[in-house]
């Protein structure tokens, strides 16, 4: 445990450990507050987190790529931006 003082604005520093990171400060009470790591997922990006199954096939992609299982075939730039045309924004 470590005493620290607040500046005259109320701020606090965390030291280096901390540094550049997103943190949680959640008011326990008039006297307690917890201080928690996070990490941010933008929210554009938010359903493939809570698709397990679009999840599932990106890792397996990942993992496909990362063992030289690439496709011979180049993408279908016509049919991806014909899919584009039709998905809303």
């Amino acid at each position: 445990m470590t005493t620290k003082t607040t500046d005259s604005k109320g701020r606090l520093t965390l030291g280096e450990r901390f540094a550049n990171r997103t943190v949680i400060v959640e008011e326990i009470d008039d006297t307690a507050v917890r201080i928690t790591l996070a990490r941010v997922v933008p929210e554009r990006e938010m359903w493939l987190h809570e698709n397990r199954a679009a999840s599932a096939a990106v890792s397996r992609g990942l993992a496909e790529a990362r063992e030289g299982k690439l496709s011979s075939v180049g993408p279908d730039l016509a049919a991806d931006a014909a899919l584009a045309d039709r998905l809303q924004d």
